[in-house]
């Protein structure tokens, strides 16, 4: 039987599959890139199908950003996502630790019903939490990004107790020994040696925390407070859809979260990686 290496046809074939899957995957983002450059009138006539537009603006980019208040969703999905990031590292961390390093009962029980918590739908829950925040009158405020856990909580805690359990006990142990306190060990021995972990359950937190919809959409209702996928749904009327102006909106909040991914990719595929190792 011929190698991989060897076997050219094969290759060809394998090379061909994976553009093919490339070009699928990419062609949205290209036809909202070139879509945002395109009056509304082009989009919505027979020449919407050419890729480059007949007459290019920048028309879509200024009404979102001027008077649409883009950059405000924007900014208020920073505040929010870097919020729940940390917040949500803090707690995440903490109950991992405690998970992988503490024998009691019931621990597998106890994370299985983390990972049942994660599977809820989430309008199972949005009733409970909009009672809670309304009773607290805590509501079109950055403090909905507390609510924000129940779906970025669950993941973060089993990224983390797969990388604790990596870390080597003797390491602890010989801390212990050289009289260096708990809270010493975890933040100089433990943090340090799962940093791959808790980078990559950061950056899923804080992608996942400024995708959220359901949550923003029903406890800021104040256009002040809204976040990037609650503003892109209000670009539109009662019987129009302004899809030029979505494009650009689109194209702006694809930027940050891109550079983020680019730049950290390499972290977050090694700390993918390290977790699914059994130490």
């Amino acid at each position: 039987m011929l190698s991989f290496s060897k076997n050219k046809g094969l290759k060809i074939a394998v090379w061909v599959f994976v553009a093919v899957f490339l070009i699928i995957t990419i062609f949205p983002f290209f036809w909202i890139v070139i879509t945002s450059f395109k009056p509304e009138a082009e989009i919505l006539s027979s020449y919407s199908y050419q890729i480059i537009a007949n007459s290019p603006t920048f028309e879509n980019f200024r009404i979102v950003v001027q008077e649409k208040g883009i950059m405000r969703a924007v900014k208020n999905s920073f505040v929010m996502s870097g919020i729940t990031t940390l917040y949500v590292i803090v707690v995440a961390s903490m109950s991992a630790y405690i998970i992988s390093r503490f024998k009691f009962k019931g621990k597998t029980a106890l994370m299985t019903f983390i990972l049942g918590v994660s599977m809820f739908p989430q309008m199972t829950m949005i009733g409970p939490l909009f009672n809670m925040f309304y009773k607290l009158n805590m509501l079109n405020s950055y403090w909905v990004s507390l609510a924000y856990s129940t779906i970025t909580l669950p993941l973060a805690v089993w990224i983390l107790v797969a990388h604790f359990n990596q870390v080597p006990l003797e390491l602890e142990d010989a801390a212990k020994v050289d009289g260096c306190t708990s809270m010493g060990i975890l933040w100089k021995v433990v943090f340090p040696l799962a940093a791959p972990g808790i980078f990559t359950a950061a950056i899923m937190t804080f992608i996942s925390a400024w995708n959220e919809y359901l949550l923003s959409c029903t406890m800021n209702v104040n256009e002040s407070m809204q976040t990037v996928p609650v503003r892109l749904s209000y670009m539109q009327d009662q019987f129009t859809i302004y899809w030029g102006q979505v494009c650009a909106a689109s194209v702006i909040v694809i930027i940050p979260t891109l550079i983020i991914v680019l730049l950290c990719q390499k972290q977050i595929v090694s700390g993918i990686a390290d977790g699914a190792v059994k130490g």
